[in-house]
């Protein structure tokens, strides 16, 4: 159940908001600031940040450092966004992460930012990157150190929201010789709590939803890496990560009350309450086998990867509606039950996925190099859901059940091949084109599916994804590019499993299995002026979105006519309780493709530092302009109609993000932060979302090895979540999710042992593209 709202407030915000809405994915900085050097500055695929000598890293995180990083943002201390992008994936040295969202989280969390050389935002990533839809990356560049031994960090923190959260982590990396490993355990309790209004309806019927949603989780993860140097220009190296979440005894708790106008159009309320439990746990473990080889003294190389990945949950749910009064207290007259109905759930996934990868690069004398490679993916996935119904029949004076199993597997192969040519023309000049091309090849089966058309879902497609980027040094002062990208955006395992998910009786979101893969086209113009300031103006079209769409219809039902006690009123000619028709409002947010979205964005940014370094900031204004086209008015799994939904509005919105680190004392050991981003309403799929921020504040104290830092977050209470319904739409519907962002977090970080090992090669793994749509 809390899943269910949450995602309705994680997917408005998320989906459109370009500054980053606080995760991931699997996924998702800042730089310091000597402009003596080029510390920020703009090449042919990517912006750079140089940060290994910045005051902002001493004693920070990687996480931290990150935040700070111009055209990065973080909104939920979890996640990271690239400006003008749906989402950022992380890549350590050139390689996508192996860690799933949360361990990659738990990594940057622990991972001091004196370890990294550079930042690398990818706007615009090449063919021979395995990304998605329009996503950015960010590459982190790890110092190269050759000293053998060992060293680590010990990392405890305690965030104070609505409840109080704990966590902890422990890093370390050893290197001997040929042989180096790294490994990292994390653990925290964290409780999340939301209070929503929700509310849809048109002139006749409406249901207004209040309540809160309590969500308490506890996680393990870890990871260990070991790296072998066979020889010189060879090496073989062995990743496993592990991931364990538990939710127990997950509550919502929501107020209904349900209006509607009767035969002499005065309006008629009733109320009940939606009570909902749920217990959940999954487990996340991937294991990969990375070999490289250098094959020549201008770089070379050749990578093969072999990779499995398992991803695991259980979860149950009961959702109980219950007879209420206006005030919300149980209502059972002449001591008859309040249950009204019960909804008893069980959605398990188990998800197994075996992947190869196989990349090869060749560099030659004259700046020109050649990038070939593939992969294959196949991913079985197993949802046996169960689903128990227990609705009251008041004629019958007693409960009706129904059951409804769902056992959906779901089985895809995805193939690809790609070739990139890369050359500096000049010394001013570069260029860079390439292509991608993708087949994919899946099948959908539900065994026991009433649904004809479910019961053996085929599909078949390939696409041809290519790429293109220029970039011209005009002088010293002045840069231009150019690039432009084609990607698809594959649904994720959870979208195509065919289960309900109830808010209450008439109110839930219902995943699709006929959902396909959408395009996106890329292309992004950007000027830089002395490695400090750019312009970055972007577009993008989606085609084919996978969104969740609101769709409402008046439902009638047959209700019990009733004396002032409760009792039926029976029919003397039939001796039958006498009935009445009444309308209710219907609400099921369905996914599914819908139409077609135009961005259009402008984003004015300035990296610099003042005072001799003493104040380092960042500022990124922009604007952004969305056309929406989609048209929804059938149920795509049933067929049924609703009134119909679309959203064919224009929105423009800005932004501004501004972060500033500021040194307090000679000796460097005082740093306060002050951050601040703002985006006005802007129109999204879902409807209107309203204007949202943060105003960010902390204070570092740095004491030898030891940081101790105090934050706090969203001061202005200014970061949640408002959603109305498209201008045009017979029907309204409105969300107010508010998630409690207002926190304070103490944290003391001790780092030890041989400060100058070298950290272990980072690796891809083949299994990254598929880990980004498991959960």
């Amino acid at each position: 159940m809390k899943k269910i709202i949450i995602s309705i407030g994680i997917l408005a915000f998320g989906h459109n908001y370009a500054q980053k809405t606080k995760d991931s994915t699997h996924t998702q900085e800042i730089k310091e600031v000597s402009l003596s050097k080029k510390v920020f500055q703009k090449k042919s695929d990517s912006f750079v940040y140089d940060v290994a000598s910045s005051p902002v890293a001493k004693g920070n995180t990687a996480f931290n450092l990150l935040k700070e990083t111009p055209l990065l943002s973080s909104t939920d201390d979890k996640t990271f966004k690239i400006t003008g992008k749906s989402s950022a994936i992380i890549y350590i040295n050139g390689r996508k992460t192996q860690m799933d969202a949360e361990a990659v989280t738990a990594f940057l969390k622990n991972t001091p930012a004196e370890n990294i050389q550079k930042i690398e935002v990818i706007t615009l990533p090449g063919s021979e990157y395995q990304v998605e839809s329009n996503d950015g990356i960010i590459n982190i560049i790890l110092k190269k150190k050759a000293d053998n031994g060992w060293n680590g960090n010990v990392k405890l923190s305690d965030n104070q929201g609505f409840y109080n959260n704990p966590s902890t982590g422990v890093s370390t990396n050893f290197r001997k010789d040929k042989l180096a490993i790294n490994a990292n355990f994390n653990f925290n309790k964290y409780t999340s709590y939301q209070y929503y209004q929700l509310e849809n309806g048109n002139s006749q019927s409406s249901n207004h939803s209040e309540g809160f949603v309590k969500d308490p989780n506890l996680n393990y993860g870890g990871y260990l890496n070991i790296d072998y140097a066979l020889t010189d220009n060879s090496n073989l190296a062995l990743s496993y990560n592990t991931r364990y979440n538990q939710s127990r005894n997950s509550i919502s708790d929501l107020l209904n009350t349900v209006k509607h106008l009767d035969e002499a159009h005065n309006w008629i309320s009733n109320y009940n309450r939606t009570k909902s439990r749920e217990y959940s746990q999954a487990f996340n473990n991937s294991i990969n086998l990375n070999y490289e080889l250098k094959t020549d003294s201008l770089g070379s190389k050749l990578n093969i990867n072999l990779a499995y990945l398992n991803y695991n949950r259980n979860q149950n749910s009961t959702n109980t509606t219950l007879n209420v009064d206006d005030k919300g207290k149980e209502n059972t007259p002449n001591n008859r039950p309040s249950l009204l109905s019960q909804i008893v759930q069980s959605t398990p996934q188990d998800i197994n996925n075996f992947s190869g990868m196989v990349d090869y690069v060749q560099k030659f004398k004259n700046d020109f190099s050649l990038s070939i490679g593939g992969n294959l993916n196949y991913t079985r996935t197993d949802n046996n859901t169960q689903l128990y119904t227990d609705t009251w029949n008041p004629i019958q004076q007693d409960y009706q059940r129904t059951y409804q199993p769902n056992h959906f597997i779901y089985t895809e192969k995805i193939y690809g091949f790609y070739l990139t040519l890369d050359k500096k023309i000049t010394d001013q000049l570069s260029a860079k084109i390439g292509g991608r091309y993708e087949i994919t090849r899946s099948i959908g089966e539900s065994s026991n599916s009433t649904h004809p058309e479910m019961k053996y879902i085929e599909r078949k497609y390939q696409n041809f994804l290519p790429y293109a980027s220029i970039n011209y040094a005009i002088n010293k002062d002045h840069n231009l590019s150019y690039a432009f990208s084609s990607r698809m955006r594959r649904p994720s395992f959870w979208e195509l499993n065919p289960v309900i998910t109830y808010l209450t009786q008439f109110n839930y979101i219902q995943n699709n299995p006929f959902v396909k893969a959408a395009s996106t086209y890329n292309q992004e113009l950007t000027y830089m002026y002395k490695n400090s300031y750019f312009l970055i103006i972007g577009q993008s079209f989606h085609k084919d979105m996978i969104q969740q769409i609101p769709l409402q219809r008046n439902k009638e039902i047959e209700l019990v006519t009733t004396d002032s006690q409760g009792n039926p009123i029976i029919d003397p000619s039939t001796g039958n309780p006498t009935t009445y028709t009444s309308t209710i409002s219907e609400l099921r947010y369905i996914r599914t493709n819908f139409g077609k979205k135009q961005e259009l964005t402008l984003s004015l940014g300035m990296q610099k530092s003042f005072f001799k370094n003493y104040w380092n900031t960042n500022v990124t204004l922009g604007v952004q302009h969305n056309r929406m086209n989609g048209y929804l008015d059938t149920d795509p799994l049933t067929g049924e109609k609703f009134t119909p939904y679309s959203n064919q509005n224009n929105s423009t919105s800005f932004i501004t993000q501004i972060n500033n680190n500021i040194q307090l004392d000679q000796k460097k050991t005082w740093y306060a932060g002050v951050n601040f981003w703002y985006i006005t309403r802007q129109q999204i799929e879902l409807g209107e979302l309203g204007g949202l921020g943060s105003l960010d504040l902390s204070l570092k104290k740095i004491v030898h090895n030891w940081t101790l830092m105090v934050s706090a977050s969203d001061l202005l209470n200014t970061n949640k979540i408002v959603i109305h319904e498209p201008k045009g739409n017979t029907n309204y519907n409105y969300v107010n999710q508010k998630q409690y962002n207002r926190q304070v977090t103490l944290s003391v970080t001790y780092n030890f042992g041989n400060q100058k090992v070298k950290g272990i090669r980072k690796l891809e793994t083949a299994t990254e593209s598929i880990k980004n749509r498991t959960n």
